[in-house]
């Protein structure tokens, strides 16, 4: 192929080191796949104003790019605090569910804060675990009552204000969406935001949820299912089923399970989603020493690597193109890193997806076709995403998907497939004109040239019947 494909998807964050046009415009020229509005740090003015900004700059660069809007979740937060206490180990120390009622419960001799989350006491038993600011401050559980719950300090450190709060092992009974997410979504829906990620989901009843609030207000959204604790790992393969693709959000599943399993936690839910056909995101963490420095770290480079070498659809990158110093080197990075490992790739398309339907096994064959045939694309036609999404899923394993569709919605939801290079065309009523234009269009790309082979999925007219054929071409 003329043009290098990199079959890695990349997502970037964007924040007020990349929400200027001129550096939207570069990463869109360096070939980003997806833009991720994190809402946890979002208004609503900001959103609006931003998601009309990347549509502008797509508009003047001629390549779009989609919008995930990651909305916020329920999370368990402490109060204010004022001057920030340091902790010291073994000393006791309160939560209090009702902020109202801190300075009449609180012990003069036992320091403690309040929690946004009235049931807590409802969700902790003695002997649990409280970890507060990701991980940094370690307490167990000595005594819960409704009122308050009282630990001991483990592993100390500064408590300050509105600080995080995992509860590893423990399942909590907030609800699946807040009337903040509620709000940002129809927010989202009002700009046409292409998906969106669903924090601290548990089990398929909250894509479920989302699903419906999304569809009911108008919206065909792709849901994104983001585990982040060990209630998640026990459903990953419902939930998987029940949502339209998987984030590993590293983060707070770090700190909810032991580290050392999280690279097997990572690799199960690649290797679950492979089996069942959804697109799958490694997030969190891939370059954060890229925050301030110009280079990665060796130990960077092998995650994304990994990553890509467990053939994850997309890689996504957070703090790095948010406040980072250095938003188009990650990118660069990503992009040479996958590059690399792609060029390494060996093992056969994806053996483990189950197939059911003669359609399916039509473009397993087609798969077949373009690994035996050297530097062959994959042309595919499609109205819902859906024959573009098992191919990919199948993984050629060198071959660009070339996926032509005439909905603008469609097209910018297959940017999250591994593999696929999507294009807005109409189509004819004669289906071999519809495929003389895919060629010409993939040609003027410069994604082919003369001489090379492309492996065509497309229906046929044969007599006074559509018929749907597998065909090689060469190009003229």
């Amino acid at each position: 192929m003329s043009k290098v494909h990199r079959q890695t998807k990349i997502i970037f964050t964007i924040g007020p080191a990349t929400e200027d046009e001129e550096v939207i415009a570069a990463l869109i020229e360096r070939q980003v796949d997806i833009c991720r509005l994190n809402m946890a740090h979002a208004n609503h003015a900001w959103t609006r104003e931003i998601i009309d900004r990347i549509h502008k700059v797509c508009r003047e660069t001629g390549r779009q790019i989609a919008i995930m809007m990651d909305v916020k979740g329920p999370e368990i937060r402490t109060g204010v605090i004022g001057e920030t206490l340091q902790l010291e180990r073994g000393e006791p120390f309160d939560f209090f569910p009702d902020p109202d009622r801190v300075e009449e419960l609180r012990e003069e001799s036992v320091r403690g804060v309040s929690v946004n989350y009235p049931g807590l006491a409802k969700d902790l038993k003695v002997g649990d675990t409280v970890l507060v600011d990701s991980g940094l401050i370690r307490m167990r559980v000595l005594d819960v009552r409704p009122e308050r719950i009282r630990c001991e300090v483990r592993i100390p450190g500064p408590m300050g204000n509105r600080r995080h709060i995992n509860l590893p092992g423990t399942k909590v009974n907030l609800p699946c969406l807040t009337m903040k997410d509620k709000e940002d979504i129809l927010v989202g829906i009002e700009k046409g935001v292409d998906f969106y990620a669903l924090s601290f989901v548990r089990e398929p009843g909250d894509i479920d949820i989302m699903r419906r609030f999304v569809s009911d207000n108008g919206s065909k959204a792709g849901i994104i299912a983001k585990i982040e604790d060990q209630t998640a790992i026990a459903n990953l393969n419902d939930i998987i089923k029940a949502s339209d693709g998987l984030m590993v959000a590293r983060g707070d599943l770090g700190i909810e399970i032991p580290y050392e399993t999280l690279p097997v936690v990572q690799r199960r839910a690649v290797k679950s989603c492979l089996s069942m056909g959804k697109p799958v995101i490694v997030a969190t963490h891939m370059l954060e020493s890229m925050i301030t420095q110009p280079m990665p770290t060796r130990a960077e480079i092998t995650d994304v690597a990994n990553a890509v070498s467990e053939q994850a659809d997309c890689v996504m990158l957070s703090g790095e193109t948010t406040v980072g110093q250095y938003p188009l080197e990650c990118v660069e990075v990503l992009n040479r890193i996958a590059l690399t490992m792609e060029a390494q790739q060996t093992q056969p398309y994806n053996t483990d997806l189950k197939l059911k339907t003669a359609k399916a096994l039509m473009l397993r064959s087609a798969v077949m076709l373009c690994d035996e045939i050297d530097g062959a694309g994959l042309v595919i036609f499609t109205r819902s995403g859906y024959g573009a999404q098992t191919v990919s899923a199948l993984r050629p394993r060198n071959s660009p998907i070339f996926a032509f569709t005439d909905v603008p919605r469609i097209l910018r939801q297959m940017l999250i497939m591994r593999g696929v290079e999507p294009f807005l065309m109409d189509f004819e009523d004669d289906p071999e004109v519809t495929i003389i234009n895919a060629i010409d269009h993939i040609k003027r790309s410069g994604w082919t040239s003369a001489g090379k082979s492309l492996v065509i999925l497309s229906n046929a007219l044969a007599g006074k019947r559509i018929i749907e054929t597998l065909q090689v071409r060469t190009v003229e």
